[in-house]
Order: structure tokens, then sequence, then C-alpha cells
């Protein structure tokens, strides 16, 4: 795996079993300076904000269709 040490990472879906994976990994393995979860699901962020409680992680409610929103999350994203 690439070096994510000091990186800002956008996660798109992070909620779902892949990007809760992910977050689990890289919070262990690396030293991420944040993490953004973009994803629908207020409810499932309140639960992975619960799960990991980590200043690292940043929630982003959102639709990959909704351009403005979106690009709003990717701003000043590093991966």
């Amino acid at each position: 795996m690439m070096s994510l040490s000091g990186k800002i990472i956008l996660l798109t879906g992070g909620t779902g079993s892949f990007g809760t994976k992910f977050v689990d990994i890289v919070l262990k393995e690396q030293a991420p300076h944040t993490i953004r979860v973009f994803s629908r699901g207020e409810l499932k962020q309140m639960k992975m904000h619960q799960r990991f409680n980590d200043k690292r992680l940043r929630f982003f409610i959102g639709d990959v269709r909704d351009k403005d929103r979106l690009h709003r999350a990717m701003s000043n994203v590093d991966v």
C-alpha cells in the first residue's frame, strides 16, 4: 500500500463494508491527516463515528451525483 501518512483522503461510499474496513486498516497502519467519509447515510455515519471515535475522521453527507456537494468534499484532497 502506498504511504497515506499526512494525506487528506476522500472515501466515497465510505460507510459500506469496504469503506469501514479501509478506514480500520488505514487508521491502524498509516498516519493520515484526515479521512473524509462521503456517503448518503447519516445513521451509518453516526455509527461509524461512534465505532472509531477518531478525530481524523470527517463525515460528509451527500450523493456522488450532486456535483456541488462532491466538489466541496474534494477540496484540498490528496487521495
